[in-house]
């Protein structure tokens, strides 16, 4: 294995709409957006790749992805996405024609080999659904796929989350197949993440046995809503990415992810004087 960490920066539920519009007539999601970006580009070390995690746009159109893909432009890293039940995948298609998409039509997933480290993106997306679902030759495909190594370490990347939050509304708009999806993870000891989005907030339990977590929006939040006091709402909380830290070592390594603020903050200030004496 390589000697240095590998890292995977995530990102999700971008939700660009036309320049100009604002989603819910609030949010400014191109703004966001380009928060998103500038906090990425200087992260140190940059990140080996951004995945984003569906949701790219909102209607969707294609002046939507047109706006997209201007505003990832700035973006100085590579990336891959897979679509959320916002996209399209005919339009995600013809906006990223250089993705090497497993299928030539249907789902978009992708294997991304870096390093060491195999890239699942699988889709979720069920067209003109909220709700995720992985299909039969995708489930085939993971399968295969987790087959051809027994030693490399794998990280799952979709849109839908395979668990309930407790969040009502989104709940019943999850991934609708999970227990085929947990099925298939038991049977490969090497899958060491599921990383997925949709809920707009930083989620974390296990899945199969496996790490699971729902990234953080760049715009707003889903309101955490537990009792289902409210109809299905969004709050403007602080915006957050994802950066997953996998460290080689013995069997599979170890796998930190980290929440990273999007913005620019105060700091960093010293914990010690120069004569190295705790600053009181």
């Amino acid at each position: 294995m390589p000697s240095k960490p590998t890292r995977i920066a995530q990102i999700s539920d971008l939700h660009i709409k036309a320049p100009g519009k604002l989603a819910y007539r609030r949010v400014d999601t191109a703004q966001a957006l380009r928060r998103c970006i500038a906090t990425l580009n200087r992260l140190t070390p940059a990140p080996d790749v951004v995945v984003i995690s569906g949701d790219l746009v909102d209607t969707p159109t294609e002046h939507e992805y047109q706006h997209l893909t201007t505003l990832l432009a700035e973006l100085r890293l590579p990336f891959a996405a897979v679509p959320g039940n916002h996209d399209s995948r005919d339009l995600m298609r013809s906006a990223f024609p250089d993705c090497a998409y497993a299928f030539p039509s249907g789902a978009l997933n992708q294997c991304i080999e870096l390093h060491t480290l195999d890239l699942l993106l699988l889709d979720s997306s069920v067209p003109g659904k909220p709700h995720g679902e992985l299909d039969e030759p995708t489930l085939e495909w993971l399968d295969s796929r987790l087959s051809m190594s027994a030693d490399r370490p794998a990280l799952l990347f979709l849109h839908h989350p395979p668990f309930f939050t407790g969040i009502g509304h989104m709940d019943r708009q999850n991934l609708r197949n999970a227990a085929d999806l947990a099925s298939i993870i038991r049977r490969h000891d090497r899958v060491r993440l599921i990383a997925s989005g949709h809920v707009h907030r930083a989620v974390l339990t296990a899945f199969a046995g496996v790490i699971c977590t729902i990234c953080p929006a760049p715009n707003h939040a889903v309101a955490l809503d537990l009792a289902e006091r409210w109809a299905p709402s969004f709050a403007i909380e602080p915006p957050a990415l994802h950066l997953h830290v996998c460290f080689p070592g013995e069997g599979y390594g170890t796998i930190v992810s980290h929440q990273v603020p999007i913005g620019q903050f105060d700091g960093p200030h010293p914990f010690f004087d120069a004569a190295g004496n705790l600053i009181d």
